[in-house]
């Protein structure tokens, strides 16, 4: 009976331990607004980790508590909104998802709005308001709804100045200005046209961007995935493939059901000669495809494959294997409606050159003429195809004289 007793005041000190550990109330009195509020940091960690990982539904759970605990605060309905895009992410041209993230979007700046009006606080309110509005402009520009994006991306820009220079606040404000320095200076060296919108903008900085967004990745809690989300593009746009390599890697061994950072890790490490490992993340992205897991779809499909079909023909030489992965490319990409894109030019133009070099001269033309007419005539691809059409018809013209000779 003592022993009873004593368990249960042993239990009793506990629970009662705990909640001294960690009291939600007390942790609200004591931090203004909830960027920098470690209890929901703790709170909010393992849905994030879950988003990430491409598990929604239990993500979604996490994120309806949060919201039913600070039902006047953007942040979670932010966080909601943030799953559907991911949710894009695999595939951009999926539209699926918009309608919901644009409505969740739209209810954080409502919120934001509220919070900017009603506290002494103006840098969280402007930080969810960057945010928000930063989001809509990158799924309108994804619609190519240029007049929406334009106004979001104004908007956004507003709030970004407001929190520039904050840092010290939070960690997150610094996620902005990184995002701003690179790609004020990226878009209008490779998007001419937008030079004339950007002219009445401040200068960027890419240098200066890629730190701010590095520091961001390693100091950041609610921004610090999508800096890496970034940082991982920005390094292969910079041709800087060994750090997209480590940093890719480092993501997908983090979150290994997310496709995103495992196609990027897929490429890396091919395109650094990691052979053998692209080849093992490959064959996974492919497995995962074939038992439909979600965000597993033809664009990571189409990536996989080609580096399969690459690695059997020119490692293994193994012609079979090679070009039964080129085929899957295409089929991926002609699944995806990416007739436009360099894999699906580089399987095709892969499939003439076997074909001519087993004096399956038609068949080679065929696919010689698919890829002139396909692809871009700047690309090496095209260049390429036309060279070996030309030549193709010329050594066929000469066969017909000998013959006749």
């Amino acid at each position: 009976m003592k022993k009873a007793v004593l368990t249960v005041c042993l239990l009793g000190f506990a629970i009662l331990t705990k909640a001294q550990l960690y009291d939600p109330s007390a942790f609200d009195k004591k931090y203004d607004g909830l960027l920098k509020h470690p209890g929901v940091q703790i709170e909010s960690a393992e849905a994030i980790n879950l988003m990430y990982n491409y598990k929604f539904y239990d993500a979604d759970k996490e994120f309806r508590w949060l919201r039913l605990r600070y039902p006047k605060h953007p942040m979670p309905y932010f966080l909601m909104g943030l799953a559907e895009w991911w949710k894009i992410v695999p595939n951009t041209d999926v539209e699926d998802y918009d309608d919901r993230c644009l409505a969740l979007m739209d209810t954080t700046i409502t919120l934001a709005e509220k919070l900017y009006d009603e506290s002494e606080n103006k840098l969280e309110p402007s930080f969810f308001l960057a945010a928000a509005y930063a989001f809509k402009g990158r799924l309108y520009s994804e619609r190519k709804k240029w007049t929406k994006a334009t106004f979001a991306g104004k908007n956004a820009l507003k709030y970004f100045e407001k929190c520039k220079g904050n840092a010290d606040f939070s960690p997150e404000l610094l996620f902005g200005d990184g995002m701003y320095d690179y790609y004020a200076q990226w878009i209008p060296e490779n998007y001419p046209l937008l030079k004339p919108i950007l002219m009445f903008f401040p200068k960027g900085n890419k240098v200066n961007g890629i730190k701010e967004l590095e520091k961001t990745a390693n100091t950041a809690f609610y921004t610090r995935v999508e800096a890496r989300y970034f940082l991982v593009q920005i390094y292969s746009m910079e041709n800087q493939y060994d750090k997209a390599y480590e940093l890719s890697k480092y993501m997908a061994e983090q979150y290994p059901d997310n496709p995103f950072f495992e196609r990027y890790y897929a490429r890396s490490a091919f395109v650094t000669g990691r052979l053998n490992e692209a080849e093992r993340i490959c064959k996974d992205i492919l497995a995962k495809i074939e038992r439909s897991q979600s965000g597993y779809e033809g664009v990571s499909g189409r990536t996989a494959a080609y580096i399969l079909a690459y690695v059997n023909q020119l490692f293994y030489k193994n012609k079979g294997e090679a070009r039964k992965y080129y085929q899957q490319s295409i089929d991926f990409a002609k699944q995806t409606n990416a007739l436009n894109a360099g894999y699906y030019w580089s399987s095709v133009l892969a499939l003439g050159k076997m074909a001519n070099d087993e004096k399956n001269y038609d068949q080679a033309q065929a696919y010689f003429k698919e890829v002139i007419d396909k692809s871009d005539r700047k690309s090496a691809q095209h260049k390429e195809a036309k060279k070996l059409l030309d030549e193709q018809k010329k050594a066929r013209r000469e066969e017909r004289r000998r013959r006749r000779e």
